[in-house]
Parts: C-alpha cells; structure tokens; sequence
C-alpha cells in the first residue's frame, strides 16, 4: 500500500459520513472521537472539525493537517474500513503529539490497532507480581565424627 494519501483513502461524500455516523462504533477521548465503520476496503478518513473547536481556520487546519498525517502513516496497519474523526474543543490547544497519542489510544479502544504489548520478557500471564525470591540453599555443615 502506498504512503501517500489519495482522494481514494478520503471518506468524502455526505452520504458516507452519514452512514458512518448512523452505523459505526464509536469511541471518544476529551480530545477526539472516534467512529469506525469496519468494511472490506482500504481505510479511509473522514475529518470533522469544526467552527465550535476554534474560530480560527489555521488552528482547525493544523489539527486536520496533524491527524491525516499520523493516519497516512498508520494506514497500512489498519483494518479496512471507514474513519470519521470529530475534534472536540480541548482539541484547539493540544500539541501535535497529545493529538497523536489521543488518536493511537482512540484507534487502539475501537479494537483498530493492537494494544501496546507491557514491557518485559515474559509472557503477560508469568508477569504477575512474583512471590519473594527463594533465598540461596547453603551445604548443612556435617556433624564431627570425633
């Protein structure tokens, strides 16, 4: 898949973002939310930000700017299907990796993207708080013969 980001990898038409926001699994953030309507196709994104987030057209295009780059990079790890994001107001004072971060943890609740495996080398079901190490086994001195 390429990395670019085509018209084709765009929810564009009316009638698509009325579908998703009728049919989609919804997740939301203080920052974003999240409606993904899973289908057969490439993902595609659909950005909604509007004038309640900031009057200004420069804060709203740098949030729409920030989150269809990170989704360009994104796009080959996700299951087809439709991505409509909704900014929120908090959304207009958030830097670029908050939005990020916000985006990945809202991709990752809706079941989009794996969740982030806890450090560590063992499986999760041995990474349970361990019980208190066994001490070392010293030789019992042996009792004297004389």
């Amino acid at each position: 898949m390429s990395t670019g980001f085509p018209r084709a990898a765009r929810v564009r038409a009316r009638a698509d973002y009325a579908r998703v926001f009728d049919q989609a699994r919804r997740t939301s953030d203080p920052l974003l939310s999240l409606h993904w309507l899973a289908g057969d196709g490439p993902a595609r994104l659909g950005l909604a930000v509007s004038r309640k987030v900031d009057t200004r057209a420069v804060v709203r295009n740098r949030i729409k700017r920030q989150l269809r780059e990170h989704f360009r990079r994104l796009r080959a790890d996700l299951p087809g299907g439709d991505y409509v994001v909704v900014a929120r107001a908090p959304a207009a004072k958030a830097s670029a990796s908050q939005l990020r971060a916000t985006f990945e943890r809202v991709l990752a609740r809706a079941g989009a993207l794996p969740t982030a495996a806890a450090g560590g080398t063992m499986p999760p079901a041995l990474n349970s708080p361990a019980l208190p190490p066994i001490p070392p086994s010293f030789p019992k001195p042996e009792p004297d013969a004389g």
